[in-house]
């Protein structure tokens, strides 16, 4: 068989030779396998390089045109405005009185302090250009290669995604641009970088980026930016002060100054401070690398022990705030939140209703406030704040009980005409409880809740004159428990109106109420009020004491007697007039919106009736300590009311002029019960008090002016004895003819008084009546009993 034949043998044939041919040598032919597996393999890789290149190279060249377009349309500032806002710091807001004399500055949760570069330090800004930017006083703003490199990295997801930044670009990101993470920021960071270089020198860039950089914690546990803060808040001196570790240390924070903080956000020494030790030895061995320091000066530094350096922790008193600075701040902040929430598509009741929302725009809108430069203008007035804030301090001591424990007292003072709030007080010391009694605690009224609730609602509405009867026979509750008056059970009678407000007799009220209830609802005035009690709170058979869980603040209860006061209007209680911007722009301005609550007749009806509370009933404390201080004072037309919680927890006094309304709220924080006599405590400090504020501002209490009763008001007489016309009544079979007995006046809003009748008054039943008229005897009898 010739060669050119031989793979033309017959199938059976080969077959047979195949099986008859030898095994192969394996280990000859392994040489042979493992080259051609690596030659494949090769040649895949190689495929696979060229394939990813081309890609590579087509991602990054479509990358760059995409890049270029987008450096087209970048709108880069001019040059004032470019160095306004690098330079540009957050502004400081100041809140002032309402003269315009300074209350405070608000202090911003980050604290900074901006200096000239001649007051920075060498050392530290060799260190940070040695760290940060080693090429800072070569380039031109950027570094070509390391864009490129982070570029590049960005593209294809692999290397570091950081990096590549100067200290410029660090700058421009800092205070012009966002930090929204994409090329077109980029490209903004770039161009922007370029022209700050232009038009601003090496040393002014530093020294920005020094004033701007945040550097984590002071000892106080605050935030802090700029060096000089640093410098001051961790060591204890100027940035132009530090020694060679201090400054490494310091320049190293920048790139992460939480974690190299010392401190923690409540004012401690970490445990653990290596992270930002190791840091300022990374720091150091830059400066040696470049030759800033030497061999000797590097290896000294980085072995001193920096720690005995770091000032002791020393966590921030909120005593220098005070209760106007904090109530102020927060109030602004409160009449702000309207136009942020509003613009994000939410609704009042939709702020009220989450908490978590409540907070949220709370600290938004607080942040923005602190570092906007707004001036705050208050309704606050200078002498009259500070004079109750003296007579608290002076006369406090008549609310100490010999206990130890501080009797907290919480007052307001605002324009009945306005609702403007000329001074509060809002506690014994802010050092010791930051509490603000006057806006912030919510406490049962006590009696106080009476005319608001009780009285005022009836009269307005026709149920009773200030003479008409109510029952004060003994009652009970529906639950079985007994009704009972401040010092006694019920008198066995029948009290008129005026005097069941005078003396603050319980049993009349609640028998009002009750009556009440069937006809109006009274929760309707409070609403118009905007006292936010719980409304189921409202038909309490006990509400009208003041028995409510929710409570109210002395505001709440200063613009209800303010509305009395003020011919039945209504104005909420304001302190923030207006808001300027940095441009003297108003950016907030209050409106008044008074509302029409009681009838003009109503209001003077009560003022009338309340009059008599502290001539002779259970305000006299009041008067006649006011007569002792201040005769003058005491002339004016003082109306008001005491009031006295359930078991002594909360004494209440409130008054007006026909300028103004004071109230007095004491108690302890932990519903401590109080002794009996200081009712008569708090009405005396009330007087010291109101006193020394009429001593500086006697023009806001309108002394020369009265009370008087509106035109509207009708006035009727009836019957003393019932409160109602003259008439014949039957009893018991017999007629008994009121003709001819002692009459008296009483005013109505609406209506007027019926004839006389069986029943004359409110609440009592069928044998409390035929004992009342057994007792009355008429003008043909020797005396008429008065009750």
């Amino acid at each position: 068989m010739n060669e050119d034949n031989k793979f033309d043998t017959p199938l059976d044939t080969l077959e047979e030779v195949e099986t008859q041919t030898p095994e192969p040598d394996k280990k000859r032919d392994w040489p042979f396998v493992i080259n051609v597996t690596y030659r494949v393999f090769r040649s895949l890789f190689i495929l696979l390089i060229i394939v990813g290149l081309s890609l590579a190279a087509l991602g990054i060249g479509t990358g760059i045109g995409y890049f270029a377009s987008l450096v087209k349309t970048v709108d880069v500032p001019e040059k004032e405005e470019l160095v306004k806002k690098i330079s540009d710091l957050d502004q400081q807001s100041n809140i002032t009185y309402a003269d315009g004399s300074l209350v405070s500055v608000i202090k911003s949760d980050l604290i900074r302090t901006n200096i000239s570069s001649n007051k920075i330090s060498n050392f530290i800004k060799e260190a940070l250009v040695t760290t940060e930017d080693e090429n800072f006083f070569e380039h031109k703003g950027i570094v070509p290669k390391a864009v490129a490199r982070a570029t590049l990295s960005d593209i294809i997801g692999i290397g570091s995604k950081s990096g590549g930044s100067t200290i410029t670009q660090q700058l421009v990101k800092q205070q012009v641009l966002t930090n929204e993470t994409s090329y077109k920021r980029k490209a903004s960071e770039i161009m922007l970088a370029l022209r700050t270089e232009k038009i601003m020198s090496k040393d002014d860039i530093l020294s920005a980026y020094l004033n701007v950089s945040p550097f984590g914690r002071n000892n106080h546990g605050e935030n802090i930016a700029g060096i000089e803060e640093a410098a001051l808040g961790i060591f204890g001196v100027h940035a132009s002060e530090v020694t060679l570790p201090q400054a490494a240390f310091l320049a190293g924070l920048p790139q992460s100054p939480i974690e190299y903080s010392p401190y923690t956000n409540d004012a401690q020494l970490k445990d653990d401070l290596s992270a930002g030790l190791n840091r300022k030895d990374d720091v150091l061995f830059n400066m040696y690398r470049e030759k800033i320091i030497t061999k000797e000066e590097y290896e000294a530094a980085k072995s001193y022990d920096l720690k005995q350096d770091f000032i002791a922790p020393s966590p921030k008193s909120d005593t220098e705030n005070g209760f106007l600075y904090t109530y102020l701040y927060d109030e602004a902040t409160r009449v702000l939140m309207p136009s942020y929430y509003e613009a994000d598509g939410h609704t009042e009741d939709d702020i009220n209703n989450s908490k978590q929302l409540f907070d949220q725009y709370f600290e938004r809108v607080k942040k923005d406030i602190a570092r906007s430069g707004y001036t705050i203008h208050s309704t606050i007035d200078k002498t009259t704040y500070d004079a109750m804030q003296e007579a608290v301090n002076n006369y406090g001591y008549v609310l100490d009980d010999g206990s130890g424990k501080l009797l907290e007292t919480g007052s307001v003072l605002m324009d009945n005409q306005t609702g403007r709030i000329y001074g509060f007080i809002g506690g014994r010391n802010y050092s010791q409880n930051q509490n603000n009694h006057a806006f912030q605690t919510r406490r049962s009224p006590g009696s106080t809740m009476k005319p608001i609730l009780a009285y005022a609602p009836a009269i307005d509405n026709g149920i009773i004159g200030s003479e008409s009867k109510l029952s004060d026979y003994p009652l009970k509750y529906k639950n079985g428990q007994e009704v009972k008056n401040y010092s006694d059970k019920g008198s066995n009678s029948f009290k008129s109106v005026r005097e069941s407000l005078k003396w603050s007799l319980n049993i009349p009220v609640v028998n009002l109420y009750n009556d009440m209830l069937q006809s109006i609802d009274p929760k309707q005035y409070f609403d118009k009020m905007n006292i936010g009690l719980n409304p189921d709170e409202y038909y309490r058979e006990s509400i009208p004491l003041g028995a409510t869980d929710y409570g109210m603040t002395v505001l709440e209860e200063t613009e209800a007697y303010a509305t009395l006061a003020n011919k039945g209007v209504y104005n909420k209680g304001f302190s923030i007039d207006k808001i300027t911007n940095e441009e003297g722009e108003v950016i907030y301005q209050h409106k008044s919106d008074p509302t029409q609550v009681f009838k003009p007749a109503t209001a003077s009806i009560m003022n009338d009736m309340m009059r008599d509370v502290l001539k002779s009933g259970t305000g006299q404390a009041a008067q006649e300590s006011l007569q002792s201080v201040n005769p003058t004072l005491a002339r004016a037309d003082w109306v008001g009311k005491t009031g006295t919680s359930e078991l002594e927890k909360d004494y209440w006094f409130t008054a007006s002029t026909p300028g103004v309304t004071m109230s007095s709220w004491i108690g302890y924080d932990d519903n401590t019960q109080m002794s009996s006599t200081w009712n008569k405590q708090n009405m005396i400090y009330w007087s010291y008090m109101t006193n020394y504020v009429y001593q500086r501002n006697s023009d806001i209490f309108k002394v020369n002016e009265k009370f008087t009763l509106d035109p509207s008001v009708k006035k009727e007489k009836v019957v003393e004895f019932t409160g109602e016309k003259v008439a014949t009544v039957k009893v018991d079979n017999q007629q008994i003819n009121l003709k001819g007995a002692k009459e008296v006046e009483s005013f109505y809003a609406t209506d007027g008084p019926k004839d006389s009748t069986f029943k004359f008054g409110i609440g009592g039943t069928d044998d409390n009546y035929k004992n009342a008229w057994k007792s009355f005897s008429t003008p043909r009898a020797t005396t008429n009993r008065r009750n």
